[in-house]
């Protein structure tokens, strides 16, 4: 079954939007912590730290899959998309359907 181009990229371009929307949610998370010692009932230090190592982490992941998707439209615009970037072979629409940045077919993936 052919791919539908148009779909693909319309899927791709909203969740590239959604992960750079969070990201802009999620940048107080991130900011360096700051404790207000005069504060009762407030994080300690450690829980701010680590909240702040979470939102940090999550980040980092967010701009690896915004850089796959990317790299999933670029390769829809050459003409490449749902083919494994290692041996060439098609990738499954099962499995373009669950990860539609999918580069690698099942084989080339494990």
């Amino acid at each position: 079954m052919p791919i539908d181009e148009d779909a693909v990229r319309k899927i791709l371009t909203k969740l590239k939007a959604e992960l750079e929307a969070y990201s802009e949610i999620s940048e107080e998370a991130r900011a360096t912590v700051t404790l207000d010692q005069q504060s009762v009932g407030r994080l300690s230090r450690m829980d701010a730290l680590q909240g702040q190592a979470m939102a940090q982490a999550s980040e980092r992941q967010r701009r690896a899959d915004i850089q796959k998707i990317a790299a999933a439209l670029s390769r829809l615009e050459e003409g490449e998309y749902g083919f494994c970037v290692e041996c060439g072979e098609e990738i499954a629409e099962m499995r373009l359907k669950v990860d539609p940045a999918a580069a690698f077919c099942i084989r080339c993936a494990q």
